[in-house]
């Protein structure tokens, strides 16, 4: 998770909301994201999105099985879809989203039995630091403008 931290942290550089991800397969990370949709002009440019892609690059295959996916942010529906279609055997993300997250908060797609695939879901790792980098991030971005009210 501190890998996946570490790119949020670059995300929030870059202006982006930080989010970080990787993908970890039999002990080696195979992909890393970070948000992108800003620099990317790509409304799918989430921080999972682009490490399960580099993951798929990086082992030749879109099944990532065996592969567990670390993510700061709990993920929303469009990347919870992503997991499942992408076969990851787990995700473990670090602070639930109660406005967008679909893994537990809104609802809970991967581990929706009415799917063809289940992923085995862990949170609570580093919850404090990312945390603290999302709402920092969005306590700067509230702040009133030079010459605003």
């Amino acid at each position: 998770m501190a890998e996946a931290l570490a790119e949020a942290r670059l995300a929030a550089a870059e202006g982006e909301v930080p989010v970080g991800a990787v993908v970890v397969c039999d002990g080696l990370v195979v992909g890393r994201g970070r948000n992108a949709r800003e620099r990317l002009r790509d409304p799918t440019a989430h921080a999972e999105i682009v490490a399960m892609q580099e993951a798929s690059r990086s082992l030749s295959r879109w099944r990532l099985s065996r592969c567990t996916l670390y993510v700061t942010l709990e993920p929303c529906f469009m990347c919870a879809g992503a997991l499942v279609n992408a076969r990851l055997d787990r995700l473990v993300f670090s602070v639930r989203d109660p406005k967008a997250g679909a893994v537990g908060s809104l609802s809970d797609v991967c581990r929706d039995a009415r799917l063809n695939h289940q992923l085995e879901v862990s949170e609570g790792l580093l919850t404090s630091e990312s945390g603290e980098l999302l709402r920092s991030f969005f306590r700067e971005r509230r702040k009133p403008k030079a010459g605003e009210p």
